[in-house]
Formats: structure tokens, sequence, C-alpha cells
């Protein structure tokens, strides 16, 4: 079979191809190998920049055809690359090679003839987890900045627009599920705009590294080629300079790993957010808080014609379910390598991009759900009105500031009971009560829709 959104076994590249696209910039094979090619042009460019006599001669002007080469890299090119791997039968070499192809182009169409004899300056002294190590933690960077955090911050924008416009009405709260002191439906929305605003700002906190630094992290190659020069500087320079990451500064073949197992685990916070919000909003509309916009021509039930199910919800829960596996297995497995490397992480890092692209799938359609949300203010008041036991602990409490004896014991045998509790219960126990009529005007002012705090 062909390769098509029908014939994908990855839902990812299937049926949610049109949510997860934009990741194909960063996490496709094709977008791998244009990393690669990025790193290994600007690692030659920056070692033209230091004073090697070997390179003296070598025209800067070229520093930006050189670039063209990654800037204008199409998957053709990258069809290319793959075509020497199947001679080479090692992928970052035959990225090597493939630059030096490029190279000698160029020497052919600038006249430069003398541009090839410097091409072996291409991925000198270096081991190809300085190139995969620099390119994959480069492109979780990217698609951080460019997909995932502004589509994160378009749900906590929405989120944020809803606290504000409903900051105003009241609502029941359940602790345990079961009726409690009354809330503002805005503050409880606020409450997840603050847990992903806190959780966003440590995600963006965590640094990005990278490993480079030769075969065994010594820049051994180097060295012994020109002992004169500080490597671990010049390393230093060129991934903060050159690729924005840190450099981890003792590694040994391949990355240390941590600070990228801290940054999936800020996003399976994030994820785990979300799932906790998924399930309460799913719980609105379930006990009608909440209605849901419908679309002419949508089937809720292939049985049941009535149903408007809040699938949406559902959707972003079992995705983001799935991001958490793989985050939480790459957080703990990459960090581990037998000695000085295994070969493990390097079929598991290409599988970096699985738990954002499920991330990007549920964050839309949880978006697409909070968009659906139509408010039944009318249920909301119908439900306060219900519960007037609920006002009992603001009663209490006053009753407490009022040195009145027993106060709780007094409102738990009013309310704990089987039988209603309704606004004239409430009131018929206030008249009863031996305190100022101030303090009764201030009891009978309690309702449950206006004992709703701060």
């Amino acid at each position: 079979m062909d390769l098509s959104l029908l014939t994908a076994i990855s839902p990812i590249d299937g049926r949610y191809r049109s949510k997860t696209e934009p990741l194909a910039e960063f996490f496709s094979e094709y977008a791998l190998i244009r990393y690669r090619i990025r790193v290994e042009i600007e690692y030659f460019i920056t070692l033209c920049e230091l004073p090697l006599p070997q390179l003296a001669d070598f025209d800067h002007s070229l520093f930006e055809p050189l670039r063209d080469i990654y800037r204008e890299f199409t998957p053709a090119d990258a069809q290319r690359v793959k075509e020497i791997e199947t001679i080479t039968n090692h992928d970052v070499k035959a990225v090597e090679y493939y630059i030096k192809e490029r190279i000698d182009a160029l020497s052919g169409i600038s006249g430069e003839a003398g541009i090839s004899g410097f091409k072996e300056f291409i991925h000198f002294g270096l081991t190809s987890q300085d190139i995969n190590n620099t390119s994959v933690p480069l492109s979780i960077k990217e698609a951080l900045a460019q997909v995932y955090i502004p589509l994160l911050e378009e749900l906590i924008e929405q989120l944020h627009d809803y606290a504000e416009a409903w900051k105003n009405v009241p609502m029941l709260a359940k602790t345990h599920g079961q009726p409690a002191s009354p809330t503002r439906l805005g503050k409880e929305v606020m409450v997840y705009v603050y847990r992903l605003e806190e959780q966003l700002r440590s995600l963006k906190d965590t640094p990005i590294t990278a490993k480079f630094g030769g075969a065994t992290g010594n820049f051994n190659a180097h060295h012994v080629a020109y002992p004169q020069y500080d490597w671990c500087d010049f390393g230093n320079r060129f991934v903060s300079e050159k690729l924005g990451l840190e450099r981890e500064q003792f590694t040994t073949q391949i990355s240390n790993y941590d600070w990228l197992g801290a940054l999936f685990d800020a996003m399976r916070r994030i994820n785990t957010i979300v799932i906790d919000l998924d399930r309460d909003f799913w719980m609105y509309i379930s006990m009608e808080y909440f209605k849901q916009k419908i679309k002419k021509g949508e089937v809720g039930s292939s049985a049941m014609p009535h149903k408007v199910n809040p699938i949406d919800y559902e959707n972003s829960e079992g995705n983001l379910g799935i991001a958490n596996a793989i985050l939480q297995f790459l957080a703990a497995k990459l960090p581990v390598s037998r000695l000085q490397r295994d070969l493990t992480d390097s079929t598991v890092l290409r599988n970096v991009g699985v738990p954002m692209g499920h991330a990007l799938i549920a964050f839309q359609s949880t978006l697409k759900g909070l968009r659906k949300l139509i408010l039944n203010e009318e249920k909301l008041q119908q439900d306060l009105d219900h519960t007037w036991a609920v006002v009992a602990e603001g009663i209490q409490t006053i009753l407490r500031r009022e040195a009145y004896p027993n106060p709780y014991e007094t409102l738990k045998a009013l309310t704990r009971t089987n039988e209603g509790i309704t606004a004239e219960t409430i009131a018929s126990f206030i008249d009863t009560l031996d305190v100022s009529d101030v303090v009764k005007d201030e009891l009978r002012a309690i309702t449950p829709s206006t004992y709703t705090g701060i």
C-alpha cells in the first residue's frame, strides 16, 4: 500500500494529520535530516571563524550560499540523502556525504574551484551524536516555540476569557461529589488558568541542553589536531551562539538527557492539568450546567438520535493519556545508557515528536469543546436554590464569632437530615436564635447565591 492518510499506521499521520501537520517541519525524517545539515554547516562556518591555518583562505562570502543548503532544503533533497544512506548504511554519514556533494556543486557554479579543498572540515572531529544530540534538542526547542506553546497559550486565553465572562456566576461547589460551599464559575475556570500558566512558566524556564564533545565527550580528535585551542570554550560558544542551546559540560558519547527528562516531565504536568479540566467540563455538561452548540448534520450516537456527546473532552483525555505514557517513558529511559553509550537512545529519540503530536490533537479538541459551550445559568441557579444546607458553614461561623454556644453542633443537627433544607427551614432556624436583630439580619443575608467568598 502507498502511504496516505488512510493507510498510515499512526493516527498522528493518518486520521489526525490535519491537526498534527505543523510538527512535520520539526519531527519528520525530512526535518531531522534538515536539522542535521543545519548543525553540520553551522559547525563548519564556526570552524572557519577560528584562526585555523588550513581554513585561513576560505572565502567567508560563501557562508550564506552554504546556509542556503539547509534553508532551501526540500523533500527531494532529503530523498537524495536517503539514497546515499542505502550505500553508507549510516544516516549521519550520509548527511556528511550529501553536504560534500553540494559543496562540489557549489564550487562548479561559483567558479570557486578551491572550495572543494575545504570539505574535509565537514564533520571534522565529530561523532554522530554531536549532530543528533544538537539536532533533536534544537527541533524540540523550535517546535515548542512555534507550535506547542502558541496552541497552549490559545487554550489558556480561551479559559481566561471564560473566567472573566463568568466571574459573577454563582455555582454550587462539589467536594467528594457532594454539595459544598458555593463558588463562582469564573473562579473555578481561573483555577485552570493559574495552574497552566504556572506550569507553562516552568516549561519555558527549563533549559534545553545539547551534547557536543566528540566520540567520548572529551574533544579527543579536536585536541590532538589543534592542541593550542580551548575546544570546550569553542563548543560552548557554538552550541549557545549558533544553536541557542546550552552545552552539557561533562558527557559520554551521548547527551545526559537529564534536562530533556525535566522538559518531558514539565509537559506531562501540563497534560495532566488539561486532563483534569477535560473531566470537570465533561461533568459540568453531564450536570447540565452547560449545553453544547449543535452542528447540523452531526450525529451524537448511532443508536440514540437525541444525544450530543461531550466527545471533544473525551478525545482530548485519551490523547493526553497516550502522550503522558510516552513522556514518562522518555524521561525515565533516555538518561540511562550503558557505559559511554548504547544505541537504545537513538531509536527512542525518533519518537520525541509523538507525545507532542498527541498533545496538539488534545489541545485542539479541548478548545473545540470549550467553544461549543452554552452556559445554562438556570440550571446552576436551580441547584443552588435546592441546596440551602450549604449556608450552614457561614451561619455557624458568625455564631462562633458571637460566642454562641455549640454553633457547629447546632447547625449539624439542623442540616444533616434526609429531609430537604429549604430557605424557609433556614429562616425559621434563624428566628429561634438568641442573638441580636442585627446579627439575625446578617444571617438572613446569607443565601446559596451570595455565599461565594472572594
